[in-house]
């Protein structure tokens, strides 16, 4: 059978030929050539200094300047280092010996200072000194407790409890000792049989009545001093 070719061949081609160039990816068809002689030659990469300007007609170059009579010219003086360092040598401290420690048989040595061995902390001067930051801030603490304490002070002397009266005292046991009579009574009427919900509960609060009005009785009995807050 013949070979299959699309129809649309040719229209794929023209849009080929429209819209993409040739060697995009390969660079340049045709590539100029540098000349022969325009070669590179010794020394034309190095800097060039600008022509010298010629005087133009009117124009005339400064004088030189002359120095004064007080110009004293700076005189270099060659040292001699061979005796300056031997001076130096002469009146210089000598090098103190550095600490080392040997660990192992073949005589493995390492310095004390920087291992951490060596005790060179509390030599300085300001061992042991409590630093700056560390007591101002003790100060601010104590002043800010001082402050809260006042505080206390003043929110207690504003809510000071009141010691209450004889009087007071025996008419209050009174009128304890009244209402639990009352509650007493209330109790003692209820009947013997509670079997509805509505007595039940009837009778668990008046004993809750009875315990508490007891425990008050017998508080205020015990204790001759009673406070109360001013509310």
């Amino acid at each position: 059978p013949p070979r299959y070719i699309s129809k649309y061949s040719e229209l794929v081609r023209r849009e080929a030929e429209k819209n993409k160039s040739q060697w995009k990816t390969m660079g340049p068809a045709k590539v100029a050539v540098p000349s022969p002689n325009d070669f590179l030659q010794k020394r034309s990469k190095e800097p060039k200094l600008a022509p010298k300007k010629k005087e133009q007609e009117g124009e005339k170059l400064l004088p030189l300047s002359v120095p004064g009579r007080t110009y004293h010219p700076v005189i270099r003086i060659r040292k001699n280092f061979i005796y300056k360092n031997a001076v130096a040598v002469i009146r210089g401290k000598p090098k103190k010996p550095r600490h080392f420690c040997v660990d192992t048989r073949q005589g493995d040595k390492y310095l004390l200072e920087p291992s951490g061995l060596f005790p060179k902390y509390i030599r300085k001067k300001n061992y042991g000194v409590i630093p700056k930051y560390v007591t101002r801030r003790n100060e601010e603490m104590k002043r800010e407790e001082e402050e809260y304490q006042a505080s206390v002070l003043e929110e207690l002397k504003k809510k000071a409890m009141r010691t209450l009266s004889e009087e007071e005292r025996t008419n209050l046991l009174k009128a304890l000792k009244k209402n639990w009579e009352e509650i007493n009574r209330a109790f003692q009427t209820l009947p013997i049989v509670t079997d509805t919900r509505y007595k039940k509960m009837q009778k668990e609060e008046l004993e809750l009545k009875l315990q508490q009005l007891e425990h008050d009785i017998a508080a205020i009995e015990k204790h001759k001093n009673v406070y109360i807050a001013n509310v």
